[in-house]
This record gives structure tokens, C-alpha cells and sequence, in this order.
């Protein structure tokens, strides 16, 4: 059988209703050329209408149709083939949209635990809460009930297939009974009419009693004859005059009045026969009944872990993969599985049975954190890239400024500077504010634990909670993965680890800590019966799908709005130990990486990076810069304080919001003038965004709507150019400096992750210069078109002469045609080397002399064939050093010339490296020197005409 398909380099694309398979299919031959050589996509199944990102999926067994028919998708899959390209597929194993788009949720809506869909989804049909047993809260009224449906807000209205409750745009099916019901009250209305009535109305009253005569449908969707005599009604309804002013007439009449709440009485009644019950959106946190994707109750869970829930989420997908179609998987929010090594046995089991290769591509969105490691018991190549982009992200943060920035930001912020702590806090906050619920079941099902257990006989359940709340917020990882009875040493760790912070933080929940550990680590007494321990299992598997959502917005939607000393680190799965990285613990992972999981995704952006990599990039740079730095923030916050209004007493923004939005300001600034005022208009929205995440003076729940107005004044009064405005000359000036230097650090990124250990992954634009925030900022559309323009150009250029090429890039770097050649060139060169690089041996070449912490290089080598790989960082520090600075302090904008920076600094090439060596990048030829040291390549030499070094053997 023929080997799995594995990537070479992947590119995300993004698919909505503007681009969908054509326009997928019409950008094949571009990303061909670019050297790509797997589209990476966003969901491509059924989705809630207009969804901008497809993991809102209402239909399993259905493509999207507003992305194009069987057949579009049938004609990009052919045209990949023809390209020599694959598919790697988003895959949304957690969550569905909870909407009646979706037929297995309006089945559990209509049937309720009747339905055959009851046990798809993760509902605890027995809350706490009388009122909700046997029912599923829907928080999706923008007032209390009782309001809403006195302001005739809900109404019954007839559909093709029967009767739907109305609220705006959304509609929920009534339930067969209640159908039935009110059917039978016009049937009898009818009969008291007498022969009024009778001619007019002989239609409806002979299908009302055709349809009193028909059994209620008790599972699944509505039976055949149900179906057919509802659209009989519907026609009925909408080709018969009397017969519609009869059916609007009673509706109102079921609908109320208003003015008159006893008229509301029937309306009242109806609506709590069903299966589900409206409420305010804001008892969500502390009412919700079934397991949501975090705090969005728009998207309901899934039951997984059940076999009839797994075959039927993934026919359609294994239907792909056998057909050829579809070439590998990713994985969305694995961590919100109950058994996430379960799944991934029975995910490649059921490809193999599709007639995949044994070991089909599969990668997880996997979030690793402080030192975590995937678990080796995982089927899968690895995790979509945040752990590569976060060691790649640190070795450009120089350690001596960043500590300088800290130690600023606490003078300046006024906000708490121990990051543990921020992270401790909000995670409690969301706990409390989002997660009411999820805590109250948890603690509910402790108790249930302690009551059986000596030990935690006489713990409350407010002990339990402080307990299960400290140590949730103690845990410095998304979550552990114990599914039996044995604890492996990682998840042990980790907990231990969370329970002595937890009581180290609430001493005097000590006891609860103490038993709650026994229940984690399955420390139970040797005289449990087996049922309970099967108990302790369940609480332990139900509490580890809970720490995910916790972390995700405790952490990254709370605390990295937060905590602002340095922004570019704020990113999904960053750490205290990935803040900074030298070069030899980047090379120590890369090696790990090697090892184990040669085939992971690398990424730099993706559709959840909090800001793109060039964005990142240029932020960086402030480390380098320190001092310059607080000196312009010093005076910009001099200046632009008369522009700050007060909201509630306090000056908007402070110190920790000014500080974000000057970092902001930096990393994103256009480099075009005439992006400008599409910036502004993007920084509305983002600032907007940006401030709720942090949840301190507004949030999504509570807005501030003062608040944020005047956040947006003070941001756009400071981009006003006019006289007394003396920020923003200032402004402009240093950041035309900090992005020369970010840029440059984004060609050193680019060409560490094409050529270091796993598969290079592209978001979509970012071959140019990208400048995006978080989402929906980063989905824009992309100009495919331009993109194949200026790589055409790029190729027909280069056949002129390289040198003169790259020497007319670097000279008009700000239009991003240097990232688009050293990305086309990089790529092209392992796509022709896939062996060396997949399996080749990585070895880090030492860098001796004065600059030789200023360089990182390593070597790939398979064989005959090898490869160098050299690149610069801290360049700005660099030049503070060398040069008489510019600018106030800084270092003046200009490619480094090899000849004064460089001298005495050089390569020590592997003993077996070849000696010559031709510049994939340039086109020139280096030879090596002999040393004491060995052979050697001067850097003055490798970096002379590029400010990057991709070297091959010179044959």
C-alpha cells in the first residue's frame, strides 16, 4: 500500500460565501508556483448561513452550498490532483451550531429527549433546577421572558413543516403534542361554526381530522405522513383565502395582546409544554444546561465519545478521504473531547477502513504550554504550530531589554505585574462570570464523591467549590488527559503542581484541596466499590473537558489583554519559559521536534493568533530599543494626556490600556500612506474587541458603551494630523525605524520556519507583508490576484541575474516582494529536497566572534545532499552598539553591510560539510576558510547582498 500523503508546506485558506471552491480552485496554480504544496482549509461542511469561518456546522453530511456545489468541489479536488496537491481539512469533532439550521438540534427541540438525537449532544437532561428537568435552556432573549413575551415579541406562527415560536429571525418547532393540540381546538372551532363554515372551510376541517387520525411522530424527524400533511396545510394555507384569514385569526388570538397579560395566558402554557425553554441571554452562565464550545451557548457539544455520534459526524469526511479528495485532517479544539486518544485510535481506524494509508496525515489543534509534550500515545503528526510559532517568536526578544520593559511597565501600567498571578485571577473571574454553571454541576458531582469518602464526608459544597476553583485556576496547562485508572507522571505532575499552588493561595481550603487531589489522581481507598470508582473516573474525564475552556478564556481572551509590557508575546500558548529563547534552546527544540514529531505543522499567523507575525515581528524590536522606547511612551504620554476623557472618574485610556494602544499603533501601522484610513476604521473595531476581552471597564457581557467611545476619541484625536498634535510626527518617525527592523526579523522567521524541523504553514496573505490583528481582522480577503502578479514578475526578473533582484528588493522593501521571493525561492528549495528536510539530520552550526550572539544558524543533511541555513536577530540592539545612532537613539534604517558589522565573525561548519557553497537566495558561490577552529564561512561574506542565507552544496 502506498505511503501517506505528508505535506511539504501547507496554506490556510479561509472559506466563506465570498471565496469558495472556484476561488479556491482559480488560486491553485498560484500557490503551486509560490511552492506550496497542500491547501490547508478552513470547515468546508454545512454551516449556519453567511458563517465567516465554518465551525458553526449545522450539517455533518452536506458541503457547504454557500461555498459551491458537489461538483465545484469535485472540479478543486481534480485540479489539486493535477497540481500535485493536496487537502488538508479542518475538521469540527466538539461542537455544532446550536440553531435550528442544524436537523439534529431542531429534532431534540421539537421531540425532546424522545428524539433520536438526544444523546448527539452533551445535555444534562437532570440540572439541579426543577423547571429545566427533561428540557434544554435556550438563552436567546434580549430581555427576561416575561417581558418579552408581553411585548408580543413571541409569536406562533404555521410553516411548511408546522408550527414554529417566534422571535425575530430566530424559529423553534413545537413540539407533535402541542401541534396536535391546538389543530384539535380549530377542528372543534370549526364544528361550532356550523354551516357557516362549511363550504369555505371543507378543506381545512376535512384535513384537521384526517390529521387528529394520524399517530404523533416520537422520534427522529417528522414521519412521511406528518410531513405530507403539513405541507397539505402550508398549501392550504397560502392558495385559500378563508382558510388563511381562519389560521391568522387564531393565531393572533394564541399570540396575545398587548396591553392585556391575561391574553398571554394560552401563548404562556404552550411554550412550557415544550421541550425547551426561552430565557433571558443572560442566565446563560449560571442556567445552561448542555456543555457549550467555552461560553458561546450558540454552539452546542457533541457526544463524541459515542460511536453513532462519531460515524455520523464523519461519513461525509471518510467519503472524502476514500475518494481521494481529501488527504489529511485537522483536528479543531481536541482538548474539548471527553477521550481525545479514543477518538484519534477510532479517527484512523475508520480511515484505514476508507482505504487511506496506514497512518493518514492528522494533525491536532493542540495547545502545549509551560514545557507540556504531546502525549506520545497519540495517533497523529503533531499539533497545528503554536508551539513552534511561540519558540520562534521568542528568539527574537532580547532578555535585558525585555526585563527593562517589565520593570517600566510596572512604574507606568498601574496594573498587577506578576503575570502567574494575572493569569490565577482572570481565570477565577470567568469561572465565576462565564462558567457558573460548568462550576455548579462539577461541585455537585464532588459532593456526591465526598458523601461516599471518610475523608470528605463532612467537606460543604462551599469548600468543595473554593477548592475546585483554586485549583482549576492553578492548572498551568489546558488540561490532562487520564482516561483509566492509571496516572501517567505528566498528568500527575501537573496536578500535584496545581494542588500546592491552590493551597498555598487559599490555605484554608487545605482539606477540600486534599481530597479533591485523591479524586484527581484516582488516589481512592482500596475498599471503593467498583462503581465508584467508575464515579471518580467520570468526574476526573467531565473536569479535564472543563479546564480547556477555562484556560482558553481565562488566559487568552482575558489575561493577554491584560498584562502589556510587551504585547508580541501575549499569544496563544505563549509561557514564561517561551518568552525568550536563546539560540541553543531553539536548536534543542528543533532537534526534539526532529525526533518526534518530524511532520508537525509550523506556523507563524493563524485564523486565532492574537496579531499576525509581522506584526509580532515589529514589536520585538522594542527589546532591542528599550530605552529609546520609554523615553517616546514617557513623552507621548505627556503630550497626549489633555486628549484622554474622564468615564466615571477615571481618565480613559490608563497607563495599561495607553501602553497597549501605543504597541498596537507600532506593530500595525501601515507601510502604504494610503491604507491609512482603512487602519482607523480597523482600529475602531479592534480597540473595541480588545477591551472587552480584558473585561476591566467593559466587557461582552456588560458593555460600557461611554467607556469605549472614548477609547476610539482618544485613539483617532492621536492619529489626527494637526497643528499641536506632537505625537504623531513623533510617532511616525520612530516607527518607521521599528518596522526597517521588525521586517527584518520577519525574513529571519520566514526562512527558520521553511527549513527547521516539521511542515512550513502559511496563513493566507502572509507571503507579503501582513499587518492584521486578531479576528475577524485577519480575515480579510486576500488579493490573489496581485500576489500571482508579483511572483510572475519575480521569476521573469530573476532570470536577469539575482543579484540585481535581491539588491532591488531590499531597495523597496516596504512593498513586501522581498518576504514574497525569499518565501517562493525557501519553499521551492525544500519542495525539491522534501527527504532532507522531512528526515535529514539537523545540526546546529556554532557562530564564534564579537557578533556571534547576533546569528542563528544550523545545518539539515541527508546523504549527499545539505543544506545551511543562517540567519540574523537583535539586528537593532545590534546597531545601537556599533554605529553613532540616529534618531534619538536609534539606529538609522539600512540593511546591514557585511564588511563593518560582521568582520571577525564567522561560521564553524560541520567537519563533513562540503566547503563550497552556492546562495540559493543571491546565486553566488562562498568558499571556506580554514581555521583553528576548522572550516569556516565569514558572515561578512554570507550576508553581503541578503540579509538571509539559504546555502546548498556548490556542485
Amino acid at each position: 500500500m502506498a505511503s501517506p500523503h505528508i505535506p511539504t508546506a501547507t496554506y490556510r485558506l479561509q472559506f466563506n460565501r465570498q471565496f469558495g471552491f472556484i476561488e479556491a480552485r482559480e488560486v491553485v496554480p498560484y500557490l503551486q508556483a509560490l511552492g506550496i504544496t497542500d491547501i490547508y482549509a478552513s470547515p468546508l461542511l454545512k454551516a449556519r448561513k453567511d458563517s465567516p469561518h465554518g465551525y458553526d456546522v449545522t450539517d455533518p453530511g452536506q458541503l457547504n452550498p454557500e461555498l459551491g456545489s458537489r461538483e465545484d468541489f469535485t472540479s478543486l479536488a481534480d485540479t489539486l490532483k493535477q497540481h500535485g496537491m493536496g487537502l488538508l481539512l479542518d475538521v469540527v469533532p466538539n461542537h455544532m451550531a446550536a440553531s435550528v439550521d442544524n436537523p439534529w438540534w431542531r429534532d431534540v427541540l421539537r421531540h425532546g429527549r424522545a428524539s433520536t438525537y438526544a444523546a448527539y449532544f452533551d445535555i444534562d437532561w437532570q440540572p439541579a433546577r426543577p423547571g429545566l428537568v427533561n428540557k434544554v435552556l435556550l438563552p436567546v432573549l434580549g430581555e427576561p421572558f416575561g417581558k418579552v413575551l408581553e411585548n408580543q415579541q413571541l409569536a406562533l406562527k404555521l410553516a411548511e413543516d408546522g408550527f414554529r415560536v417566534c422571535y425575530y429571525e430566530k424559529e423553534f418547532p413545537l413540539s407533535p403534542f402541542s401541534s396536535r393540540r391546538i389543530l384539535d381546538g380549530w377542528a372543534q372551532t370549526l364544528a361550532a361554526d356550523g354551516g357557516a363554515a362549511e363550504q369555505a372551510l371543507s378543506q381545512l376541517r376535512d384535513l384537521l381530522a384526517s390529521l387528529s387520525a394520524l399517530p404523533l411522530p416520537r422520534a427522529g424527524e417528522l414521519s412521511t405522513p406528518w410531513q405530507q400533511a403539513w405541507k397539505s396545510l402550508w398549501h392550504l394555507y397560502n392558495t385559500n383565502p378563508p382558510v388563511k384569514a381562519f389560521i391568522d385569526r387564531n393565531l393572533r388570538k394564541l399570540n396575545g395582546k398587548k396591553g392585556d397579560p391575561q391574553s398571554f395566558n394560552q401563548l404562556e402554557g404552550i411554550l412550557a409544554e415544550q421541550a425547551y425553554r426561552l430565557a433571558y441571554w443572560r442566565v446563560a452562565n449560571e442556567e445552561i444546561n448542555y456543555r457549550r464550545f467555552f461560553d458561546v451557548s450558540d454552539l452546542v457539544a457533541i457526544r463524541m465519545e459515542d460511536k453513532r455520534v462519531f460515524e455520523a459526524v464523519h461519513a461525509l469526511i471518510f467519503q472524502l478521504v476514500g475518494a481521494g479528495q481529501v488527504t489529511g485532517l485537522r483536528i479543531d479544539h481536541i482538548d474539548g473531547l471527553y477521550d481525545p486518544q479514543e477518538y484519534l485510535n477510532r479517527l484512523q481506524e475508520h480511515l484505514s477502513a476508507a482505504g487511506s494509508s496506514p497512518g493518514f496525515y492528522v494533525v491536532a489543534e493542540k495547545i502545549l504550554s509551560d514545557g507540556e509534550e504531546l502525549p506520545a500515545t497519540w495517533r497523529t503528526h503533531g499539533t497545528t504550530g503554536y508551539d513552534f510559532l511561540n519558540s520562534l517568536n521568542g528568539l527574537f526578544v532580547d532578555e535585558e531589554g525585555l526585563a527593562a520593559l517589565e520593570e517600566f511597565y510596572a512604574r507606568y501600567s498601574g496594573a498587577e505585574t506578576d503575570f502567574t498571578r494575572v493569569v490565577y485571577n482572570q481565570k477565577k473571574l470567568v469561572m465565576t462570570r462565564l462558567f457558573t454553571s460548568e462550576v455548579r454541576n462539577l461541585v455537585g458531582e464532588l459532593g456526591r464523591l465526598a458523601e461516599g469518602d471518610r475523608l470528605g464526608h463532612d467537606l460543604t459544597l462551599a469548600e468543595l467549590e473554593e477548592a475546585l476553583v483554586a485549583v482549576t485556576a492553578s492548572l498551568g496547562i489546558y488540561r490532562t488527559y487520564i482516561r483509566d485508572f492509571t496516572v501517567v507522571q505528566q498528568d500527575r505532575h501537573y496536578i500535584e503542581t496545581a494542588i500546592a499552588e491552590a493551597v498555598r493561595r487559599c490555605p484554608a481550603a487545605g482539606p477540600a484541596c486534599r481530597f479533591l487531589r485523591q479524586v484527581l489522581l484516582l488516589d481512592f481507598p482500596v475498599s471503593l466499590p467498583p462503581e465508584q470508582r467508575q464515579a471518580w473516573l467520570r468526574f476526573v474525564m467531565r473536569w479535564q473537558q472543563f479546564t480547556g475552556p477555562v484556560m482558553a478564556k481565562g488566559y487568552e481572551d482575558t489575561s493577554l489583554y491584560i498584562y502589556n509590557p510587551l504585547v508580541s508575546l501575549n499569544e496563544v500558548g505563549s509561557s514564561p519559559r517561551t518568552r525568550c529563547i536563546s539560540v541553543a534552546e531553539f536548536h534543542r527544540r528543533n532537534k526534539t521536534r526532529q525526533e518526534r514529531w518530524p511532520h508537525t505543522l509550523n506556523a507563524t499567523s493563524t485564523h486565532d493568533t492574537k496579531r499576525s507575525e509581522d506584526v509580532r515581528a515589529r514589536i520585538n524590536v522594542l527589546t532591542e530599543i528599550p530605552n529609546a522606547w520609554v523615553e517616546r511612551v514617557e513623552r507621548w504620554r505627556r503630550w497626549n494626556g489633555p486628549k484622554k476623557l474622564n468615564i466615571k472618574g477615571e481618565p480613559v485610556p490608563d497607563g495599561n490600556m495607553e501602553l497597549f494602544i501605543y504597541q498596537t499603533l507600532i506593530g500595525a501601522w501601515p507601510l502604504l500612506e494610503e491604507e491609512i484610513p482603512a487602519f482607523k476604521e480597523r482600529l475602531r473595531t479592534y480597540m473595541v474587541k480588545a477591551a472587552r476581552e480584558a473585561k476591566t471597564r467593559t466587557s461582552w457581557l456588560d458593555p460600557d458603551t461611554d467607556y469605549e467611545n472614548a477609547l476610539i476619541e482618544f485613539v483617532l484625536s492621536i492619529l489626527t494630523p494637526e497643528p499641536g498634535n506632537r505625537f504623531l510626527p513623533d510617532f511616525l518617525s520612530f516607527q518607521k525605524v521599528v518596522a526597517f527592523y521588525g521586517a527584518w526579523n520577519s525574513l529571519a522567521q520566514i526562512l527558520l520556519k521553511i527549513t527547521s524541523p516539521g511542515v512550513p504553514d502559511f496563513y493566507q496573505g502572509t507571503e507579503l507583508w501582513n499587518l492584521s490583528l486578531v479576528d475577524p481582522d485577519n480575515r480579510r480577503p486576500v488579493d490573489f490576484k496581485t500576489r500571482a502578479r508579483l511572483l510572475q514578475r519575480l521569476k521573469e526578473e530573476e532570470t536577469k541575474g539575482q543579484l540585481a533582484l535581491v539588491r532591488n528588493l531590499l531597495t523597496s522593501w516596504q512593498d513586501g516582494r522581498v518576504k514574497l521571493y525569499l518565501t517562493y525561492k525557501s519553499l521551492h528549495f525544500r519542495c525539491d529536497h522534501r527527504e532532507l528536510f522531512a528526515t535529514g539530520e539537523y545540526i546546529p552550526v556554532a557562530v564564534t566572534g564579537s557578533s556571534s550572539g547576533h546569528a542563528c544558524a544550523f545545518a539539515r543533511h541527508l546523504g549527499r545532499e545539505w543544506a545551511l541555513v543562517v540567519v540574523p536577530r537583535l539586528p537593532a540592539r545590534m546597531l545601537t552598539g556599533k554605529v553613532i545612532p540616529a534618531n534619538g537613539g536609534l539606529p538609522a534604517p539600512g540593511f546591514l553591510p557585511g564588511e563593518t558589522l560582521w568582520q571577525g565573525t564567522n561560521l564553524v561548519l560541520p567537519e563533513q560539510a562540503p566547503g563550497n557553497w552556492h546562495n540559493i537566495l543571491t546565486g553566488e558561490v562562498l568558499a571556506s576558510i580554514p581555521s583553528p577552529e576548522g572550516k569556516v564561512l565569514t558572515l561578512a561574506d554570507t550576508w553581503r547582498n541578503f540579509p538571509v542565507a539559504l546555502l546548498t552544496e556548490d556542485q
